[in-house]
C-alpha cells in the first residue's frame, strides 16, 4: 500500500518523471539556474518571536515587518531550501504575564498559541501574495483556518517546496515557542534552527542595551550558554537541542538579508552548539 503522501505521479510544477537506471523515477525540480552557489543549509527551521512580527509599534502586527520577512523567505525558497516556521505569539498575547498576574497557567498559555496562529496567517498572506505556496499547520485542531500538524504530511510539504509554518507551539501548556521550534526541527529533521532576534545581533555576555561592555560571542556551545545563564532560548529547548546535536543560529532579522546570508554559510551572528 502507497504512502498516502507519497505521490505515484508529479501533481505539481515542483516535481518532474526522470528516466533513470531504465526505470520511471519522480524527483524535484532544481530551483538553481547555476548563478547561485549551493547553500549551506538544505533544510531549515526559522523561529521567529512574535515581538518580531511587532516591529517597532511593539504589539500587534506590523504589516510592514511581515511584508520584509516574507521577502527575505522567498529568497531562500528561491534558493532550493526547505524552510518551515516556528511562531510565537508575545506580540499579541504572554502566557507567563498573564499567569503572573493571577489567571490560571494553562488558560494563559492556551491563549497564547491561539495567539501564535494569528501570527501565522498572517505570515502565510504575505508569503502566497509572494507566489510562495505556504501551509500552517497547527498543533490545536481548527481545521477551518489550518491543517493538523502531522509530522510526515510537514515533511512532505517541504519537499515540494512549500514553506510549511508551525503554529500553536507544541500544543500543551508549560512549554515555550522555543522548545517547540527545539522539537519540531528534531521531528522534521532540519539541519539547523535560525534564530531571528529583533535589535540584537548574535548573543553576548550581558545585555549590550545596558552593559557597554558586553561581548559578543561568534561561536558558543550549549553548555556554556546555560552555565552562564543565557537566554539564547529557555532552558528545556537549549537541552534538547544539546542532546542531539542540533546546531542553532542567533541573528539580527531586522537587517535585511541576514536569512539568506545564514543558510549560504556566511558568518552572520552567533553560532551555537555542541563544542
Amino acid at each position: 500500500m502507497l504512502d498516502p503522501f507519497t505521490p505515484s505521479e508529479p501533481d505539481d510544477d515542483n516535481y518532474e518523471q526522470v528516466e533513470r537506471d531504465s526505470a520511471i523515477v519522480i524527483e524535484r525540480v532544481s530551483q538553481l539556474d547555476g548563478t547561485h552557489p549551493r547553500p549551506h543549509y538544505n533544510r531549515i527551521l526559522l523561529k521567529l518571536s512574535g515581538e518580531a512580527l511587532a516591529g517597532d509599534v511593539g504589539s500587534g502586527i506590523d504589516p510592514q515587518v511581515v511584508n520584509s520577512i516574507a521577502d527575505q523567505i522567498q529568497e531562500v525558497v528561491e534558493r532550493g531550501v526547505e524552510v518551515a516556521i516556528v511562531v510565537g505569539g508575545g506580540n499579541i498575547w504572554r502566557g507567563l504575564a498573564a499567569s503572573a498576574q493571577g489567571m490560571d497557567r494553562s488558560t494563559a498559555d492556551y491563549m497564547g498559541m491561539l495567539a501564535t496562529v494569528l501570527n501565522a496567517l498572517a505570515m502565510q498572506d504575505a508569503l502566497e501574495k509572494r507566489k510562495v505556496v505556504t501551509r500552517v499547520q497547527s498543533a490545536i485542531a481548527m481545521h477551518e483556518v489550518a491543517e493538523p500538524y502531522i509530522r510526515r504530511r510537514a515533511i512532505r510539504h517541504m519537499e515540494k517546496g512549500r514553506v510549511v509554518i508551525l503554529a500553536a507551539g507544541t500544543g500543551n501548556p508549560y512549554f515555550s515557542t522555543d522548545t517547540a521550534a527545539a522539537l519540531r526541527a528534531l521531528e522534521i529533521g532540519a539541519e539547523v534552527i535560525l534564530m531571528a532576534k529583533n535589535k540584537v545581533d548574535g548573543v553576548y555576555s550581558d545585555d549590550p542595551a545596558s552593559n557597554p561592555d558586553a561581548v559578543k560571542f561568534d561561536t558558543l556551545s550549549y553548555k556554556r550558554a546555560i552555565e552562564m545563564g543565557l537566554r539564547v532560548m529557555d532552558t528545556t529547548a537549549m537541552a534538547l537541542c544539546m542532546e542531539n546535536y542540533l546546531p542553532l543560529v542567533v541573528f539580527n532579522l531586522q537587517e535585511r538579508g541576514n536569512i539568506l546570508r545564514v543558510v549560504m554559510g556566511e558568518p552572520v551572528g552567533t553560532n551555537v552548539g555542541v563544542y
